[in-house]
């Protein structure tokens, strides 16, 4: 009961850590020890449920016209502009570039399955100029090695280094806040939730449900029920003065 307690309470162990460990003093007890234990649920941390940090419109850009370095630039710009994950953009190759339909395709995503995402007209003006200065082969992003690709880390690295040289290392944004950034700012200019899903490769709705409780835009427009109710009567006292 104590190592449990230390476990959620002084390391603070995610629950699923902590039931995997009390499982497992469970089975010595009942099959090694042979005495009765029952599994003390009380000890386990609540299940929580985040919504994750959204960047801003301005902070987007902010954050993109602060890097000079062109492929870090591109990577930045296209993270947000196709809501693809950190290795779906390291994994890209340039075969996947389909500029005539203007789409990306994301070979073997998650959970093993092909779909193909959105590209921007001026995204695509900067990876052509990105191709001619760094001339990739097989992947858009080659690592040091040649024939490599760019690791995950790198990705990682560049953009918490773009948000210190902004400002914006406080908020502590991730690549996935990107991501995030991206499937909401589609919420708020009025995409529907079945295209978001099938643009962030989600297998269930119930996943991109909830970029809806991210958007503030939606928020903004609704009208409070006690502004209304205020306005109503505001109404029909200047109705019952105009008779």
């Amino acid at each position: 009961m104590e190592y449990l307690l230390y476990l959620s309470k002084t390391l603070g162990c995610s629950r699923v850590k902590c039931r995997m460990a009390a499982q497992s003093i469970s089975f010595f007890l009942r099959h090694v020890v042979k005495r009765p234990y029952v599994i003390p649920t009380v000890i386990y941390p609540r299940p929580t449920s985040k919504l994750p940090p959204v960047m801003l419109p301005e902070e987007i850009m902010k954050l993109i016209d602060g890097v000079q370095n062109l492929k870090h630039r591109t990577i930045l710009m296209l993270l947000y502009s196709t809501g693809m994950r950190v290795s779906e953009i390291a994994g890209c190759r340039i075969a996947d570039i389909d500029s005539k339909n203007m789409r990306i395709k994301i070979v073997q995503g998650k959970g093993g399955k092909d779909r193909y995402t959105i590209m921007s007209e001026q995204v695509l003006l900067e990876l052509r100029a990105y191709y001619l200065m760094y001339k990739p082969k097989d992947y858009l992003f080659n690592g040091c090695r040649e024939g490599k690709r760019y690791s995950v880390r790198s990705i990682q690295h560049l953009l918490q280094k773009a948000l210190i040289k902004v400002g914006l290392e406080s908020k502590h944004y991730t690549v996935h806040t990107i991501r995030h950034s991206f499937a909401t700012h589609l919420v708020d200019n009025g995409t529907d939730l079945h295209t978001i899903k099938e643009l962030l490769g989600h297998t269930s709705l119930q996943t991109t449900m909830k970029y809806m409780h991210l958007t503030s835009k939606r928020i903004d427009q609704i009208i409070n029920p006690y502004d209304a109710l205020l306005l109503a009567k505001d109404n029909n006292i200047i109705n019952a003065q105009l008779k």
